[in-house]
């Protein structure tokens, strides 16, 4: 079944819209509070994490009350696309707002699976006075012999990673990528633990010299207002890696409706209100993401001085294709010992 966007309701629908998410922001609040006071529509919400939103999905079935699903990574969306758990939807604004490469490929009848809603980059940060820049200004030198005993990395199997390494392999094919991921791991400081925040600590305090961090975890850093983290941000530079080829990875926040959504229409509601100039620049302001929408260029002040305020050149793939590399990626670092 297809849906189309705002289309006009055979029957009235409830005024409200169950959400399972996996952003845990609290600036998102306003948003939410926002689409209510422009539709009427009451948002209940459930917070999980990516894995627990589709492990719910699939044991509740036909009786899942959820009608709107918003997950923070392509691989997962992918996933959720591919186990049948979200309605195909046709809404001419979400076409519109959201470039075709951070959307699901269409179905046979045109419908779309998933769309993303908010860009993070993948990027590289180093110690600014132990690392020349021109050393880590790809992502294929985090596996050089130049760069041995200087690399922080969270889990090879974090969403986050396997995302870049599966957007790598697209890039590489799986050859290249696993004897980078093998170059990876012997160019560890330390075994991979923690989040991105613990990686960036690490690079300040000289545990490390480099590090891959999503870019809203430095930009945190610098907008807070605790002096230390301050003092951890000025420490490191950042990198937006392959400028002068394919440019830099990034994953996707973004939303589907569900497959047996009770209340479909505000659902589509919901989502092309998050598509919105208003709701993009709160995910920008907010999280410190970039919008997904065409057109969008926030003034968030860290965003701005990460990138020089200027813009970045961004991969082009498919985000799609990255979720279908993750399977062979996780064989690989089985394979090379990637933690």
């Amino acid at each position: 079944m297809v849906l189309t966007g705002l289309a006009a309701s055979a029957h009235a629908e409830e005024a409200v819209v169950n959400l399972y998410s996996a952003r845990h922001y609290a600036t998102d609040e306003a948003l939410y509070a926002g689409f209510t006071k422009a539709t009427g529509i009451k948002v209940n919400r459930v917070d999980a994490d990516d894995a627990g939103i589709i492990a719910r999905l699939k044991a509740e079935g036909e009786a899942s009350p959820a009608d709107v699903i918003l997950l923070v990574d392509a691989a997962r969306l992918y996933r959720g696309e591919k186990d049948g758990l979200f309605k195909p939807v046709q809404s001419k604004a979400l076409n519109s707002a959201i470039p075709e490469n951070l959307r699901s490929q269409p179905a046979a009848d045109g419908g779309i699976s998933w769309f993303g809603l908010s860009t993070r980059a993948r990027i590289i940060v180093y110690n600014k006075a132990k690392v020349q820049r021109d050393d880590v200004d790809t992502y294929e030198e985090l596996a050089d012999p130049k760069n041995k005993g200087k690399l922080c990395i969270r889990s090879g199997s974090h969403p986050y990673n396997l995302s870049l390494f599966g957007a790598v392999n697209e890039h590489l094919g799986p050859q290249k990528t696993e004897a980078w991921l093998k170059g990876m791991v012997a160019n560890l400081a330390r075994d991979p633990k923690g989040g991105d925040t613990d990686q960036i600590k690490a690079v300040a305090s000289g545990e490390c010299d480099i590090a891959v961090t999503n870019s809203y975890y430095l930009a945190r850093l610098m907008r807070s207002s605790k002096p230390e983290d301050v003092a951890v941000a000025n420490k490191v530079g950042a990198v937006f890696p392959n400028q002068q080829s394919w440019g830099t990875h990034v994953n996707i926040a973004g939303g589907a409706v569900a497959r047996y959504a009770k209340h479909p229409e505000n659902a589509v509601r919901f989502l092309e209100y998050l598509a919105t100039p208003d709701a993009q620049n709160y995910f920008a302001n907010g999280n410190n993401e970039w919008p997904a929408a065409n057109g969008i260029h926030p003034e968030n002040p860290a965003l701005q001085a990460m990138t020089g305020g200027k813009p970045f050149k961004s991969e082009n793939i498919p985000i799609s294709a990255v979720g279908a590399h993750v399977g062979a990626v996780q064989q690989m670092l089985d394979r090379v010992g990637f933690k």
